[in-house]
């Protein structure tokens, strides 16, 4: 069997309060899995996703992504992790409003030193891709939530990631919008995009995730593999 491309082991992280946002918390996540992460307020979802993520460091144990230590690097290295080994897509989309949607989608292709021509191509097929051709040209500001949140994936995807972080992907959607969201997500991941979904969208877990696990009080309460999805 492979190595998992995730792999938390006995991590712990505290913020200075009384009670740790996370305590001894391992997990394995397996290539191609889709994980969705439950929780209440305060369970440690966002602290699990920001360790995935490098953007935190954890108070004790050790992460690794893809066979690397991110826990040891220094600052330098772990923005080169995000750009090259992880997509990331947030719950208010963080797209630049003054830029296109395919200049939003090139940018991590041109913070990467990738050609222009190749970045270019390669955003046009994202953007196909994914139901946004036809908007290449427009700006974000113009879109529906659905809409942006299909820009911020195909961003996401630029670089190739193996693995893709969402956070609260559908929280500001209304029910259609996030209805086409969980349908885009779930079919990335049957076409082998390894994901790791923070949400309280009970429908996103149920309708993308392969693995579902809860959190509570910064402890794996129930971690259940989907029969179907």
């Amino acid at each position: 069997m492979s190595t998992p491309i995730i792999q938390i082991h006995e991590v712990s992280k505290s913020y200075g309060e009384a009670r740790p946002a996370l305590t001894g918390l391992s997990l394995d996540v397996r290539a191609g899995e889709a994980l969705a992460v439950l929780g209440r307020s305060g369970s440690g979802k966002s602290t699990l996703l920001n360790l995935m993520a490098g953007l935190d460091k954890p108070s004790g144990g050790t992460v690794r992504i893809a066979g690397m230590r991110i826990d040891q690097l220094g600052e330098t290295a772990l923005a080169k992790y995000r750009r090259d080994r992880i997509g990331m897509v947030f719950q208010f989309f963080n797209l630049l409003d003054d830029m296109s949607v395919h200049d939003n989608v090139v940018l991590p292709a041109q913070l990467a030193g990738m050609p222009a021509v190749k970045a270019s191509a390669r955003a046009a097929e994202l953007l196909e891709q994914l139901g946004m051709g036809q908007h290449a040209n427009a700006f974000p500001g113009h879109l529906s939530g659905g809409q942006r949140q299909r820009v911020a994936v195909a961003r996401a995807l630029m670089n190739r990631p193996p693995l893709l972080l969402a956070d609260e992907p559908t929280g500001a959607l209304d029910s259609s919008s996030a209805a086409d969201v969980r349908d885009l997500l779930a079919q990335l991941n049957a076409n082998g995009q390894t994901l790791v979904l923070v949400t309280h969208d009970t429908e996103l877990a149920a309708s993308c995730a392969t693995r579902t696990v809860e959190l509570l009080d910064g402890r794996i309460a129930r971690d259940v593999q989907a029969v179907t999805r």
